[in-house]
């Protein structure tokens, strides 16, 4: 994965940083964290500063309510544990709500659940760029979730 990342995050340190905290964070919520890092690429290119108009920030654009909710007053979603311990726990939250269902639990991250763009969009990111795959496999793997 360290190579993948080469365009998007030129420094080494911060490429085996992000991996190592995705897949611990991801692990920790009960996730692939193959499907997490799609869920970054399309959420923010991999832009650790990436403020949406919406107003949500980081990598996994974790909209600020969250941190009331969820946390304390004094967290940082730019920081790069923080944003990925939120995204990660919200994203399982939405897949309990939702009993597994990962087009509905993505549409409910995203807020635009019942429109296929975004699941679609995560889950092609997911299987074409992420996912480790035989080559076999991979090439009869879908791209789109069909509903």
């Amino acid at each position: 994965m360290v190579p993948r990342l080469g365009r998007k995050i030129p420094d080494t340190r911060e490429r085996i940083e992000l991996l190592k905290t995705v897949y611990y964070e991801a692990q920790r919520a009960g996730l692939d964290p193959q499907l997490v890092l799609g869920l970054i690429q399309v959420e923010s290119g991999f832009r650790k500063y990436a403020v949406s108009s919406a107003g949500a920030r980081g990598l996994m654009q974790v909209m600020p309510f969250w941190v009331k909710q969820i946390g304390t007053t004094d967290q940082d979603l730019f920081h790069l544990r923080t944003n990925l311990r939120y995204g990660c726990t919200i994203l399982r939250y939405y897949l309990d709500i939702e009993k597994g269902d990962l087009y509905r639990a993505l549409g409910r991250y995203n807020g635009s659940l019942g429109r296929p763009e975004y699941p679609n969009a995560v889950h092609a990111a997911w299987q074409s760029n992420w996912k480790f795959m035989p080559d076999k496999v991979a090439q009869s793997s879908p791209t789109t979730i069909t509903r």
